[in-house]
């Protein structure tokens, strides 16, 4: 027991860490819990082993978890046939004087339609269309980016199928014995907390968030800052420049995070050092500076190559190459490009994707989060939610708005025409939801039906099927369930359960009950909401069996207990590390981490306020 507590504190001190990738943790900690099941058998009467591979590789093939992944390539389908694009635009009016009024219609759209599908795919088919209804308000988008994964997150805890959170609460149920949550078991509690929630989303946390620069300020210029690569020739103005007090007089609007001379590596403070021919400076400078570095001397970040790419120079003279360089720089369109969840692109470096080939754009920066990277811009590996900053033609941009890799953060999107297929996909859709919802089909069986039916009518094909399969949950979720198995086999689950029954505030079901749901509303955001759900649950169920029966309850206590986990799981507000559809909007918000602090704590603590009338007044504990 103490050895499995002592892996688990490790599991989540390296998720929070996030030194090793996520995935990588999981696998090592699935690797540990193979060999201490061989090692240090534990077994049942019968003589079985309770921790041999079968039951610990069993949460790979968790039908919650198939589930949860055919949602997936079902919502990447809706966003690939652009299925929800002509509903979206309805709301849409072209009237400044209603623009607000179009924005609340899509946040009130996201949070409903997120309680029947994926939230991240509502979020991305927003993100766009909210940011251009603002720029015609003149009103900066962090106003709005953080209350639009709010809603996402705040619709999902009312249905089974809302968040991949409540499918792995009830799988989790089964598993230990207990009946499985339905579709709509705790729709009105969890409506009742969405309400809360989206009141205070649309009244309160708009005003309490930062007032950061508008998408037009943000073109011209704004001080977030990204990371970038500045290679020097041998002809260059900075050869031989000297750093004054750490800074060099070029570069005042940048700061140089370190040089690359060689196969050394030069980090400040830069006293004494100077600029050499060859060097890599690697800086940190807000999109206006970098821009003004390419239109005055574009050679300092791009290549005599990338400069034909992009200004299309390939078959012009050697005596009109600088010059055409020099007068197209001018009116190159400096764009901001997320990656999406699902794009080919996450896990590959620029260098490998080759970007100025492919997509006839040079990228100039790379922001993550409130994180700068020190590495050569061309070997960062992309990642969910990564923003970059592009130069390019006004043509090859709007090339990259039709590229479902990718999310233009800058200008307006277009209407697009409702693609033949959008119909097709819709339809499977309502099916898959209606049947599920209506008992017909269990949920696993739906969803697979229904993401084999959305690649055989062509909604997407099997490449883009498999890339919409998120292996980061993959691999967390199995490996979490083997963790949480190992803890409920060992003990660890009802030892954690009787130090909470042991507080000596916790003297009666409602207290204990309130407890939990702050504890995993606390938990939620420092770790991911799938992993605190399969940890709390087994622990919630162990509490709810050791308090005493109580009458006239209209719930059971198991029941109850499990509804608060699926409740507190789902208050991923306070980190933008607690949900996806968070990183998501980071980048087009320009949020820092305190951000969510600021604006997510507040909320979590008025929805546990809200749960505590909910856990008195409608399930009836006291």
């Amino acid at each position: 027991m103490w050895f499995m507590l002592l892996l688990t504190a490790a599991a989540i001190y390296a998720f929070v860490r996030e030194k090793t990738p996520l995935e990588v943790t999981s696998v090592i900690l699935m690797t540990i819990l193979l060999l201490y099941g061989q090692v240090f058998s534990i077994t049942d009467d019968n003589g079985k082993n309770l921790l041999d591979p079968e039951v610990i590789l069993s949460g790979f093939a968790n039908p919650s978890l198939i589930a949860v992944l055919a949602l997936l390539v079902m919502g990447q389908a809706l966003i690939h046939t652009d299925s929800l694009r002509f509903i979206t635009n309805l709301m849409v009016f072209k009237k400044p004087a209603y623009v607000w009024f179009s924005v609340i219609l899509i946040l009130i759209f996201v949070m409903v339609l997120s309680a029947f599908m994926n939230n991240t795919p509502l979020v991305i088919i927003a993100i766009p269309i909210i940011q251009s209804l603002l720029h015609t308000a003149h009103t900066p988008a962090s106003r709005i980016m953080m209350p639009l994964s709010y809603v996402a997150i705040l619709g999902g805890m009312t249905t089974l199928v809302g968040s991949s959170t409540n499918l792995l609460v009830s799988s989790t149920m089964v598993e230990l014995g207990y009946k499985p949550l339905g579709f709509f078991d705790f729709f009105i509690p969890g409506a009742m907390l969405a309400g809360v929630g989206f009141i205070y989303v649309l009244l309160v946390l708009p005003r309490t968030l930062p007032n950061r620069a508008s998408i037009k300020d943000e073109l011209v210029g704004t001080q977030t800052e990204y990371v970038a690569e500045l290679d020097i020739a041998e002809d260059s103005k900075l050869v031989g420049e000297k750093a004054i007090e750490g800074k060099f007089p070029s570069l005042m609007d940048m700061n140089v995070k370190l040089i690359q001379r060689g196969g050394h590596l030069i980090l400040p403070p830069f006293a004494g050092h100077e600029i050499h021919s060859g060097d890599i400076l690697i800086v940190a400078a807000p999109s206006k500076a970098l821009g003004e570095l390419l239109s005055k001397y574009p050679g300092f970040l791009l290549s005599e190559e990338e400069a034909e790419v992009i200004d299309g120079n390939e078959n012009k003279e050697d005596d009109d190459r600088e010059n055409q360089v020099l007068a197209q720089a001018q009116t190159r369109v400096l764009a901001k490009v997320m990656i999406t969840p699902a794009s080919r692109m996450v896990d590959m470096s620029i260098d490998h994707i080759s970007f100025h080939k492919r997509f006839g754009v040079i990228v100039l920066g790379i922001q993550r989060r409130a994180r700068v990277v020190r590495r050569r811009l061309g070997r960062i590996r992309l990642e969910a939610g990564d923003v970059l900053l592009v130069a390019g033609k006004h043509n090859r941009i709007n090339n990259l708005r039709r590229n479902p890799d990718f999310i233009v953060l800058s200008g307006s999107k277009k209407d697009l025409p409702v693609p033949s297929k959008a119909p097709i996909a819709i339809s499977v859709f309502i099916a898959t939801i209606g049947s599920a919802a209506l008992g017909l089909l269990s949920i696993p069986a739906a969803s697979f039906a229904g993401a084999v039916i959305m690649i055989m009518t062509g909604c997407l094909n099997i490449r883009q099927a498999t890339r919409a399969i998120d292996r980061k949950i993959f691999l967390l979720v199995g490996s979490m369930l083997a963790l949480g198995t190992a803890l409920q086999v060992t003990g660890g689950a009802d030892f954690i359960a009787r130090v909470i029954l042991s507080a000596p505030f916790a003297n009666s079901p409602l207290i204990i009950a309130t407890l939990l749901f702050i504890i995993v509303a606390i938990t939620t955001n420092i770790l991911t909401n799938n992993a605190c759900a399969i940890l709390f649950t087994p622990i919630a169920l162990n509490i709810a069996n050791n308090i005493e029966t109580i009458g006239d309850l209209n719930y059971d206590l198991s029941f109850i207990f499990a509804v608060t986990v699926v409740f507190g799981a789902n208050c991923s507000f306070a980190s933008p590390i607690g949900y996806q559809t968070n990183l998501l909007v980071m980048g087009p918000g320009q949020y820092k981490f305190r951000d969510f602090i600021k604006a997510g704590m507040p909320l979590v603590v008025v929805l546990w306020i809200a749960y505590i009338f909910i856990a008195k007044y409608y399930f009836g504990l006291s």
